[in-house]
């Protein structure tokens, strides 16, 4: 969780209009935790009853706390990710100073709250993992990495069903460096992976895996495998694969447990071969659980037609009027942007330019993010940054000084957008 600070009465009575509700749209209920930049709230969608969970987070502390980055990849992870076991993100909505994520309301708490009672029986420590592994499994192969999992971010609902949950420390494929790793260090102490520590580069698929072993050990053990007051004594048991299974373990599960806890992570067990292991595989269904997605409900409004719209997920940081890159970055020295959203190739969007370009007779400066263009009888000066949203849109990002663009460029720009300009928010239900 991040915290923002409580929601002031003043900005809450500010989108209270009449039936006093967050937004119009929302019944603000009590406040069922807090982190260093956020405060969530119980809160009911006054339409259709339903409970929602709302995150608050203060734009202004996200930006000295330097975690905007932070922010702008969970939104855009979740966006990727509808599974059954993963807690869901149905709206973004922002004011000047604040950011407010509706989720999925987890009725039944932290799964730490209910592990510090007690360990786990077997069955019911084999029952969460699986559905631990199947919400992970599924997160790989949609090209996420956790990098911070462990009981405080798993939630239940309330069929108490595991939901895995926040997801600020995650990465994605696209921050693979050019080894093939990750090299951010990250993640929660008694939960991260030998190979994080070492600071040389990691899978973050097999980093995962070790979470999800410390997870096991800890929901059947009731304690964590590598503990200690020490720091470096702990990391020096972790660097090992020092511990102790419990004597009530079954063989079985012990020796799952030291395969998910091996320190080398070119041995450790992937995920295709816990699915595959003795212990793991009572009353798994593998077909149900591990490919359990819902890409059924990724239809969004004004989509029947057949044609995709941009989302919330994938403009919030740059949608009028909820623009968050403004919020995170220097003030621009331009005086006007406008974003348009296309289907095309971002190639065939710099050839198009470049035409539009020379017709203008406008000096053309190829960046790697886009291009810069200048002169011309109207001293035109305007940048381009060209960003691909997902595997279909490409978001234009236009940026004048000074100069008639619009006139001249803009057609241009009309011709190859989905829609122009950019919308601010729209819901996925």
């Amino acid at each position: 969780m991040v915290d923002s600070g409580a929601v002031s009465a003043d900005e809450e009575e500010s989108h209270r209009p009449s039936a006093g509700l967050l937004f119009g749209k929302y019944e603000l209920g009590k406040l069922v935790g807090r982190g260093a930049f956020a405060k969530v709230y119980h809160a009911r969608d006054a339409r259709t009853g339903q409970s929602v969970a709302i995150k608050a987070v203060s734009k202004q502390r996200l930006v000295k706390g330097g975690l905007n980055a932070h922010v702008t990849r969970e939104i855009a992870i979740l966006h990727r990710l509808r599974h059954h076991h993963i807690v869901r993100l149905f709206e973004v909505l922002a004011t000047k100073t604040k950011i407010y994520f509706v989720m999925e309301f987890a009725k039944g708490g932290e799964l730490f709250a209910k592990i510090s009672k007690g360990r786990f029986s077997e069955d019911l420590s084999r029952r969460y993992f699986q559905q631990l592994i199947s919400a992970v499994g599924y997160c790989h192969s949609r090209g996420v990495f956790h990098r911070d999992l462990k009981p405080e971010n798993l939630l239940l609902d309330e069929n108490l069903e595991l939901k895995v949950s926040d997801f600020g420390l995650s990465a994605v494929a696209d921050q693979i460096r050019p080894d093939g790793l990750l090299h951010t260090l990250c993640g929660t102490p008694a939960y991260v992976a030998p190979e994080i520590l070492a600071k040389k580069g990691y899978d973050g698929a097999r980093a995962d895996v070790w979470s999800c072993g410390v997870v096991l050990f800890v929901l059947n053990a009731g304690y964590l495998p590598f503990n200690d007051p020490n720091l470096m004594v702990m990391y020096r048991k972790i660097y090992k694969g020092e511990f102790r299974v419990p004597r009530w373990t079954s063989p079985e599960l012990r020796q799952l447990l030291t395969r998910l806890l091996d320190p080398n992570p070119s041995t450790r067990i992937t995920v295709d071969e816990i699915i595959k292991d003795p212990w793991f595989k009572q009353g798994y269904d593998e077909k149900k659980s591990r490919f359990h997605q819902e890409d059924s409900d990724l239809k969004l409004p004004g989509n029947e037609g057949g044609r995709r719209r941009l989302n919330a997920f994938d403009i919030i940081s740059g949608a009028p009027g909820f623009n968050l890159s403004g919020m995170f970055r220097e003030a621009s020295k331009y005086e006007k942007t406008e974003r348009f959203v296309t289907g095309e190739r971002p190639e065939r969007v710099v050839e198009e330019l470049e035409a539009a370009a020379k017709e203008e007779n406008l000096k053309v400066e190829k960046e790697e993010w886009g291009m810069k263009l200048e002169g011309g009888k109207y001293k035109i000066a305007m940048v381009v940054e060209i960003n691909r949203l997902t595997e279909e849109l490409v978001m234009i990002e236009v940026r004048t000084k000074r100069g008639s663009w619009g006139d001249r460029i803009r057609p241009c720009l009309i011709h190859l957008s989905v829609r122009s300009p950019v919308e601010a928010v729209y819901r996925v239900r």
